[in-house]
């Protein structure tokens, strides 16, 4: 019996051993994938509400706007989206740099480009040539007596070479009009460098082209931007810039065009309303709009404002800044 006895008491502690086990196993603390060290917890007040859903090749089918509910262009080359509001999630912010680029879809257009700008996506290189490379709905054609700078299109990176060291990538590369690429993004791209510059801080950064139906040229892109470290009070933004050029029709189904029925009214308007506010350098001999960065660099004695076109300015010998190009 002292045998027998033994057995089943060695047999009862295994088995209690084995519940015992399973028991703490169930009840270890699993790690929590959101507690990811390169994800930002934040303060989301400058973030959209609106849910985001993951970017497409297709952008135009993806978006949490209509192309419908955009303003038709009447003059300013952007339009504030969503308040001003990035579609961002808290769960998208973080603190490490990446770029993301959508393969191109089976028309041969651009998707989303996504990135976390740093210092480190800054370039330390020149641009390259990127004229071997032709987006969906490209054509070279000039209007030397419209366009100061003759060419209609530019390849227009998605993510600034400024801002990406990105260059000549067929998915980052899209047909976009002189205006839209200078007057239109450019600001943004300065702002977004000139403050990761400078802070030594992070931006999540996103652009969409958006087309609409099988068009091979994009009707405008959605830029939206927010610094993380101090929760978008450097950087949110979120707009819409138009993808047209004075005085030009263009057909957004194959990228054709042709000069306006309306422009000698629409040159004669302008020519009337051509003042513009601008800030003038008397020892550089540069001007600049009055929200250039570079404005805050000047000396003051330096300094001088100017209300007229910019035509009188460059007759006076002064030249446009390369950073804000007034």
């Amino acid at each position: 019996m002292n045998k027998q006895n033994s057995i089943i008491f060695v047999v009862s502690l295994c088995i209690v051993a084995v519940l015992c086990l399973l028991f703490c196993s169930d009840n270890i603390k699993k790690p929590n994938s959101e507690q990811n060290s390169s994800t930002i917890s934040t303060s989301v007040d400058n973030l959209s509400t609106t849910e985001q859903t993951q970017p497409t090749t297709n952008a135009s089918n993806n978006l949490p706007f209509k192309l419908s509910d955009i303003p038709r262009y009447s003059g300013s080359p952007f339009c504030e989206v969503n308040n001003n509001k990035p579609y961002l999630q808290s769960d998208e912010l973080t603190t490490d740099s990446f770029k993301r680029f959508s393969e191109l879809d089976s028309l041969g257009r651009c998707g989303v480009a996504f990135a976390c700008i740093g210092t480190d996506s800054l370039p330390t290189e020149e641009r390259g040539a990127i004229g071997m490379i032709k987006p969906s709905g490209w054509h070279t054609v000039r209007y030397d007596d419209l366009i100061e700078d003759k060419y209609l299109y530019n390849r227009c990176h998605l993510i600034a070479f400024e801002l990406s060291s990105e260059n000549a990538n067929p998915q980052n590369l899209i047909t976009g009009t002189r205006y839209m690429n200078v007057k239109g993004m450019l600001p943004f791209e300065n702002r977004v460098h000139d403050y990761v510059e400078n802070s030594n801080n992070h931006v999540m950064y996103r652009v969409t082209p958006v087309f609409e139906g099988d068009n091979l040229v994009a009707h405008g892109v959605l830029m939206e931007g927010y610094s993380v470290e101090d929760s978008g009070t450097g950087i949110c933004f979120n707009v819409f810039c138009y993808n047209v050029q004075p005085y030009i029709e263009i057909d957004y189904a194959d990228g054709t065009s042709w000069i306006s029925d309306q422009s000698d009214n629409q040159l004669e308007t302008e020519t009337q309303d051509s003042k513009v506010a601008y800030i003038l350098n008397t020892h550089t001999k540069k001007f600049h709009y009055p929200d250039c960065s570079s404005v805050n660099d000047m000396k003051e004695k330096n300094k001088e404002a100017f209300t007229g076109s910019r035509e009188e300015l460059i007759e006076m010998g002064y030249s446009p800044c390369g950073k804000c190009n007034p």
